[in-house]
């Protein structure tokens, strides 16, 4: 607590004579503003005050937010935590208030799953309140689950070309867009076949946006897509984290689908590759972990993995950009 002097005191309120001084001191004494520090003594004058007082914090009435927090509310928000933090519910109170209104009137709009930030705005009038407000802190500190929002973070849309919606079909997952062009310029020219192998769907996996863009796939992907006759292949370049790309969206969708490599593809550029020579292919990136699965070597014969493997071990690469439009159209 902060101490003052009878003195300051006797300056701040600009008194003059003692008594008023004397007076003034009792007032604040009684309204519980000050106390006496015993320790610094009286000042021997008649009546006498103390040399010095302790300034008292003024104790604010919460009776208010306590009734609300024990009556007001839904079960569904749990109000422990604001009953020990009456300081942080009158910061929250108006957030609070506003989703314990949603749950009381509007409950039933969480049986249909909304995105994120539409959920936000039909409770909280503002549609970044979860995902860069304090939307999270206040659901976490009333005991809410996000989940129990009924919610979903929107993705950047699967781009995909559709050269036919028979099912069941191919499609194909390509890594980089520079190959998503070259394939779908050579299926438009009026081929349906890639490599020899028939495609239906060609999609756009943009690296490791694939994990961000397919996360929706069950969801928003057209229903002729989603058909379990389907296969999915994947296709993307030949060094360690293209491996790992393949084998992270595999394990993540295997109950959804079943995701193989496209073998077509990878032994085409090894065939480049070598053609070209190994000491003309490009180094690999360096920082890249080699910690990967059997998944993609499972579907190559041994003599296939050795050659790759090989490759890969002396630090080169092998980039989708290797194969052209003319390469796609053999086998057919």
């Amino acid at each position: 607590m902060k101490r003052i002097s009878l003195h300051d005191i006797e300056s701040q309120y600009k008194i003059q004579q003692y008594r008023d001084l004397y007076d003034r001191v009792m007032v604040l004494i009684d309204a519980e503003k000050i106390k006496p520090v015993k320790a610094a003594g009286k000042n021997g004058k008649k009546p006498a005050l103390y040399n010095e007082y302790w300034v008292l914090e003024q104790q604010e009435d919460n009776t208010v937010y306590i009734e609300e927090l024990s009556y007001l509310f839904v079960p569904m928000i749990s109000t422990h935590y604001y009953l020990h933090h009456i300081k942080q519910y009158r910061e929250d109170r108006e957030w609070l208030l506003l989703l314990n209104q949603y749950l009381k009137t509007n409950r039933n709009a969480l049986q249909i799953p909304k995105s994120m930030n539409e959920r936000s705005f039909e409770i909280w009038h503002r549609e970044k309140f979860l995902k860069e407000e304090q939307g999270k802190k206040i659901l976490k500190r009333c005991g809410i689950p996000l989940e129990t929002l009924n919610l979903y973070e929107t993705t950047e849309p699967l781009a995909y070309y559709v050269h036919t919606r028979e099912i069941p079909q191919n499609l194909l997952i390509t890594e980089n867009k520079d190959t998503f062009y070259s394939m779908r310029r050579h299926l438009l020219s009026g081929e349906d076949s890639i490599l020899g192998l028939k495609i239906g769907t060609l999609i756009y996996g943009a690296g490791k946006g694939i994990f961000r863009s397919f996360q929706d796939f069950s969801l928003c992907a057209e229903p002729y897509m989603r058909e379990k006759a389907n296969v999915i292949y994947y296709f993307g370049d030949l060094d360690y984290e293209g491996i790992a790309i393949y084998e992270r969206l595999a394990a993540a969708f295997d109950t959804e689908c079943k995701i193989t490599p496209f073998t077509e593809g990878y032994l085409e550029m090894m065939k480049k590759a070598m053609e070209i020579g190994e000491k003309q292919l490009p180094a690999m990136k360096k920082g890249q972990t080699q910690k990967i699965g059997t998944g993609f070597w499972n579907v190559f014969s041994k003599e296939s993995v050795d050659e790759m493997k090989k490759l890969l071990q002396k630090g080169r690469y092998i980039p989708q950009e290797i194969l052209t439009i003319e390469d796609f159209q053999k086998g057919i």
